[in-house]
């Protein structure tokens, strides 16, 4: 892995008031999902607006790399550290770039509110306060996200490839990963097996 620091979030998607987006959504793959990389997947929705959408996957966990070797690259103390967090892989976009998704008892300069007590920040300084034992108190470390150009999120919700439900911090940092897709459809009480014909709307 390249010895890269998360950098500077993308760029804050700003919603026009009035508009149905879907910021602060969790985005909860149809199992006829085309795209084998979000086969299942859960997605936190961080910014979503005319200019496109970002969002973090939830439930795919990173193999072969440890919160501990993670700051051993980017040279942050302590290793190993006083808190650890759970790391998995946010999307396909940027997978060198590290993002943090976590409440809102922390915050940075640079943090993104996402909804309610929720926010994302994209800096070493929040990694450095978990390894030293404090930050957020909820929180997942991602390595990449998932990203949609102008009006694809919508046509794929359209043709039916996501649900949307709403977030919980259950549902955000719980570290069941097999279990969220399925804790997810639950909350909207439908039955993966009677998905097929269900149209993309919470």
């Amino acid at each position: 892995m390249p010895r890269r620091s998360p950098a500077a979030l993308p760029k804050p998607l700003g919603a026009p008031q009035g508009e149905p987006w879907l910021t602060g959504q969790l985005l909860v793959a149809m199992p006829g999902m085309s795209d084998p990389r979000f086969a299942q997947a859960v997605i936190c929705l961080c910014a979503h607006s005319a200019e496109g959408a970002m969002g973090i996957v939830l439930n795919q966990p990173i193999e072969g790399l440890s919160f501990d070797t993670l700051l051993d690259q980017l040279d942050l103390k302590p290793v190993p550290p006083q808190r650890r967090i759970r790391m998995v892989t946010g999307g396909p976009v940027d997978a060198g770039r590290g993002f943090v998704l976590h409440s809102t008892d922390w915050s940075a300069d640079t943090s993104l509110p996402v909804a309610g007590e929720v926010a994302l920040t994209a800096s070493v300084d929040i990694l450095k306060a978990i390894a030293e034992g404090g930050g957020p108190r909820q929180g997942l470390l991602a390595l990449g996200y998932a990203g949609w150009a102008p009006g694809q999120l919508e046509d794929e919700i359209q043709r039916n490839a996501w649900l949307n439900v709403p977030a919980d911090a259950d549902l955000l940092f719980d570290g069941d990963h097999a279990a969220l897709w399925r804790r997810a459809l639950a909350k909207l009480r439908i039955d993966p097996i009677l998905l097929s014909g269900v149209a993309g709307h919470a």
